[in-house]
């Protein structure tokens, strides 16, 4: 309720003259230089409206007495760079991805613009750096390709695709061993144990199951994985000598993917990159495994 306003006995600060249950409110002010700081900056919200874009009105808006836009500046920063590039796109494009190399600045260009595109496009599925991720996203770091690692196959790939329905996408399967009833599942836990033989170190000596396994396998496996396990490139056949592996190679993941395989999707490029894209990205992804 108010009362007088009058001096607190404790701190000599003046009272407000309002007072809850006996208890006084001191009349304490915000400093002058904070009150005159707050003032300016809204005086200077008012100016900055006034000069930048601010207001939207309807589908326009308010676009400020100076004219400016980051947004139009912003564009012509890209298209001045877009300008900038285009010989040397133009060069790209009409240069057959096998003599880019022939050309110092050409192909460092090229793998300059790769390692952007490859960031910008293929990082979220094949790791930084073409690290890969669990899940069945290669590494692209290794020597270790399914479908060939020249510069034309993996042009061919990043092009077209896999498994993603497109016409000329690189397309195989794997047979649903355990899923259509091909194989028995104790057929399919000896030719697991052989496929660990397989990555294993030389002179290491099968088992029982991985001999049994080792039959299934000549039946079976051979056609496409090769004798020995080193993969057939034409089919996407990944190599089971390597211990390189993309859904895990201890025997439970061996025997889910025999039995019922996963297949790894990727999207075609091409019409989503430049052709020029394509190439850069192609280099930049050959580079890093070193290529064949």
């Amino acid at each position: 309720m108010p009362t007088k306003i009058e001096k607190d006995a404790v701190t000599g600060t003046d009272t407000t003259g309002h007072e809850w249950d006996g208890i006084k409110e001191l009349n304490t002010p915000l400093p002058k230089w904070w009150l005159y700081t707050m003032y300016v900056t809204i005086v200077w919200a008012f100016i900055h409206m006034a000069l930048y874009p601010s207001v939207p009105l309807g589908t326009t808006y308010f676009k400020g007495l100076i004219g400016f836009s980051e947004r139009e500046e912003l564009e012509t920063k890209l298209k001045a760079a877009a300008e900038q590039r285009a010989p040397m796109l133009a060069k790209l494009a009409a240069t057959p991805i096998e003599e880019v190399q022939q050309n110092p600045d050409l192909a460092t260009f090229a793998l300059t613009g790769g390692r952007a595109v490859f960031a910008d496009n293929c990082a979220p599925c094949h790791g930084a750096g073409g690290s890969g991720r669990p899940g069945g996203f290669p590494v692209l770091a290794d020597d270790d390709w399914l479908w060939g690692g020249t510069r034309e196959a993996v042009q061919q790939t990043i092009q077209h695709g896999i498994r993603n329905g497109g016409a000329e996408a690189r397309d195989s399967a794997m047979p649903r061993y355990g899923a259509d009833g091909l194989l028995t599942p104790a057929q399919i836990g000896d030719v697991a144990d052989y496929v660990i033989a397989l990555a294993s170190p030389a002179g290491t000596a099968l088992s029982a199951s991985a001999k049994r396994g080792s039959e299934i396998f000549g039946e079976q496996c051979v056609a496409c994985h090769g004798a020995k396990g080193e993969g057939v490139k034409d089919f996407g056949a990944p190599r089971l000598n390597d211990a390189i592996w993309l859904y895990g190679g201890d025997r439970a993941a061996l025997v889910q993917q025999i039995s019922a395989p996963r297949q790894g999707v990727m999207p075609a490029w091409s019409g989503r990159l430049s052709e020029a894209q394509i190439k850069m990205l192609t280099l930049y992804v050959h580079s890093l495994g070193g290529g064949q």
